[in-house]
């Protein structure tokens, strides 16, 4: 029985296996700098063989052909369905600059041979940041290591994809930080965009990549994308954005600066540099509307189509009908107002009912709004629904664009229950069926009679409840007075404060690394293990950053209590992760490192805590 449900199992897993898309994709950054090692990583959702690796021109081989490969097989509401990846992993070393390409890659899956496109690769010689230079000069001058962090090290850059629109044309505005040095963010500062309608963009705020900015070399993510709107003429200017940054930069001790293997066995020394960055200010030419517009013109601006939904031409007296008007394409969507329609005056028109749906990208704001006019005829008869006109204004063509919907005619036949008699309410001129009201349920007669007047309650003040609220209120602000200065307290001593907060920084560190491990982000993940276990040494010993080498640590730690095992066992991760930082690596060795740096704060934590 266990070899039939194994078959079984391995004929649907292959089944389904079958059924998925062969992908066969590379991955590799677009700009890198000379001497710089870096990943190409072949992927493929199937079993492969024979693999053939493209020549590489231009590039030395550092390590590689490295393989791995994972699989999963899920049972979801009845249905099975199996994820086979493979990856085939070189690093690569650039040793001339220019522009490179990566050729196709082939290798064979199912009986087919599937091939890559080519990339390109452009190399370029990086001028040392200034925190990098500031780093080596200390090294070599200084007692006391220091850095310096240069002005284009850590900044924002604000760019709009057009500086010359019309009044009511949206701009794209896209804010993006770049970097050259290990940072973290504090807090942000938006401009007030005053003189536009905004829209802001829903963007992936952690994508980080390589670009080239200036000549340079940079980590670049973006932090936010606005669609603007303006609302006025002339020179509108969009404010600076402002964040709040500390860089944070390694330094050498000077006294073992020509020691090759001081930055293993020492550690690397962080020193703090708290930055506020700006954007540029960016200035808009914005061009009034020409004249001349329609007299239907309400203020849209882009391109937009005109759809009519009339009722049908033949309709009873007294019965609502509805009226339909659909304004679709991209501009303003958000301010297109209803069209005016001028019906015949035996018809009565109720308030128009508007719906919408409105989708907005880096491109604009696309989709429609649609509006609903109800009415009802009350005379019979044959009557037309005027034309109708809807203009806006196309910056495309930078001219006015009237859209129209032609006249329609309705005959409107007899009532039947007028014709046999039956009262009609609806029929009385200038009254709608929502304005008839029942007098008798609006009319309240006065009781005649002697008033006779009783207490109905005693008086809640002093009584016994009264007094036990009272009470229990002063209690509760006496306790709230001791909880505050113990508070109080606590603050102002940030030692004790970060002590208690480093295993939650640090644990907040380790979630980052986890997702940088499940985007197979190596050198991310190491990053954020780092920054990790060194900020919660920093924290829970109160020990500056400048000062954190593994020697103090083992020194901190013993005098805390920590076993000699717990002590070497922390500072070999540390070791571990540090070499691994930029060798290549499989996906078990970063899980393996994962899993131990949290048992190891676990463990520091129980022990220091004693």
């Amino acid at each position: 029985m266990k070899r039939v449900l194994l078959s079984l199992f391995a004929l649907l897993a292959f089944a389904v296996a079958k059924g998925e898309e062969v992908t066969f994709e590379v991955s590799v950054p677009k700009v890198v700098a000379l001497g710089e090692p870096f990943r190409v990583e072949f992927s493929l959702n199937a079993s492969y063989r024979n693999f053939e690796a493209p020549s590489f021109e231009g590039f030395d081989v550092m390590a590689g052909p490295q393989t791995s490969k994972s699989s999963s097989v899920q049972f979801i509401n009845g249905k099975m369905s199996q994820t086979t990846n493979n990856s085939i992993t070189y690093v690569l070393i650039a040793s001339t600059e220019g522009e490179f390409t990566i050729g196709e890659a082939s290798v064979k899956a199912d009986g087919k041979t599937y091939k890559t496109s080519p990339v390109s690769v452009k190399v370029i010689k990086e001028v040392q940041s200034g925190a990098q230079q500031g780093a080596k000069g200390g090294a070599q001058q200084a007692q006391t290591p220091t850095a310096t962090l240069a002005e284009d090290d850590v900044m924002i850059v604000a760019t709009v994809d057009k500086s010359r629109v019309y009044k009511g044309q949206p701009v794209l505005v896209t804010y993006k930080l770049y970097t050259r040095v290990a940072m973290n963010a504090e807090g942000q500062k938006m401009p007030s965009f005053a003189g536009f309608w905004t829209q802001r963009l829903n963007i992936d705020s952690n994508r980080w990549l390589r670009e080239e900015y200036n000549g340079k070399l940079y980590d670049a993510c973006p932090i936010a994308e606005y669609l603007l709107f303006p609302q006025q003429s002339g020179e509108v200017k969009i404010e600076p954005m402002e964040m709040s940054v500390v860089a944070m930069l390694q330094v050498r001790n000077a006294r073992r600066a020509h020691d090759p293997f001081a930055a293993f066995f020492d550690g690397p020394q962080v020193q703090e540099v708290r930055r506020v960055v700006r954007s540029k200010e960016i200035v808009l030419n914005v061009k009034p509307l020409p004249d001349g517009a329609p007299s239907s013109f309400s203020g849209a601006v882009g391109e937009f189509e005109l759809g009519v939904t009339p009722p049908a031409d033949e309709i009873v007296a007294n019965s609502a009908v509805t009226y339909i008007v659909k304004i679709s394409g991209m501009g303003n969507l958000s301010m297109i107002q209803a069209p005016q329609i001028d019906l015949p005056s035996t018809f009565e028109q109720y308030s128009v009912k508007s719906t919408e749906s409105i989708q907005t990208t880096s491109r604009g704001v696309s989709g429609y709004r649609q509006f609903e006019y109800p009415m009802i005829a009350r005379a019979e008869g044959d009557f037309f629904i005027p034309e109708l006109e809807f203009s806006y204004f196309n910056p495309r063509l930078a001219k006015y664009v009237t859209l129209t919907a032609s006249e329609y005619a309705i005959h409107v036949t007899p009532d039947a229950s007028v014709a046999s008699g039956m009262p009609n309410a609806a029929l009385v001129s200038g009254i709608d069926k929502e304005e008839i009201k029942f007098l008798g349920r609006d009319i309240r007669f006065i009781n005649l009679g002697e008033a006779a007047l009783h207490p109905s309650g005693r008086i809640f003040l002093f009584s016994g409840a009264w007094c036990a609220i009272a009470g229990g209120m002063i209690v509760v602000f006496v306790l709230l007075m001791v909880w505050l200065a113990r508070y109080l307290k606590e603050m102002r001593n940030q030692a004790t404060l970060k002590g208690k907060r480093a295993n939650k920084v640090a644990l907040a560190r380790f979630r980052s690394a986890e997702k940088y491990m499940k985007e197979q982000n190596t050198r991310g993940f190491y990053e954020e293990m780092l920054r990790g276990l060194w900020g919660y040494l920093g924290d829970k010993l109160n020990i500056p950053a400048a000062d954190l080498t593994k020697e103090n640590v083992r020194e901190s730690l013993t005098r805390k209590g920590v076993s000699a095992e717990g002590v070497e066992e922390y500072v070999a991760l540390i070791t571990d992760c540090e070499y691994a930082q930029y060798a290549p690596s499989g996906s078990g060795e970063k899980e393996d490192a994962y899993l131990r740096g949290v048992a190891a704060i676990s463990r520091l934590e129980s022990e220091i805590n004693k």
